[in-house]
């Protein structure tokens, strides 16, 4: 089993929420996260003023899947969550030890 965390910009969810479902993908955890990366951020003009915003608003989204779904999974992430600009966000994946499900004891793939 795989942990996939992607940081995606906010308007990209349903695509992504959908392309996931797509995917065979049983359930995300979706944090509102503020970050930067190569981008550093951008300047802005208000009311005659400018300034810096460094952390750009984003989302985490989280998920645990299969290895047997972690390729399916992680093209259909990148085709929903690319824009082709800077920014896109990025896809880390992680190894699973062990899931447990709390309401009935349930482990690994069954958890799920």
């Amino acid at each position: 089993m795989k942990l996939i965390t992607s940081i995606i910009r906010p308007y990209k969810l349903d695509e992504v929420r959908d392309a996931l479902a797509h995917a065979g993908a049983s359930g995300i955890t979706v944090t509102e996260v503020r970050g930067f990366g190569r981008q550093k951020g951008h300047t802005e003009l208000y009311r005659g003023a400018e300034y810096v915003v460094d952390f750009l608003p984003k989302l985490k989204v989280e998920m645990v899947v299969p290895d047997a779904l972690l390729d399916a999974v992680l093209e259909e992430l990148q085709h929903a969550a690319r824009t082709g600009n800077v920014g896109d966000g990025k896809v880390f994946v992680t190894g699973v030890e062990r899931v447990v499900r709390i309401r009935t004891g349930e482990l690994d793939a069954d958890a799920l």
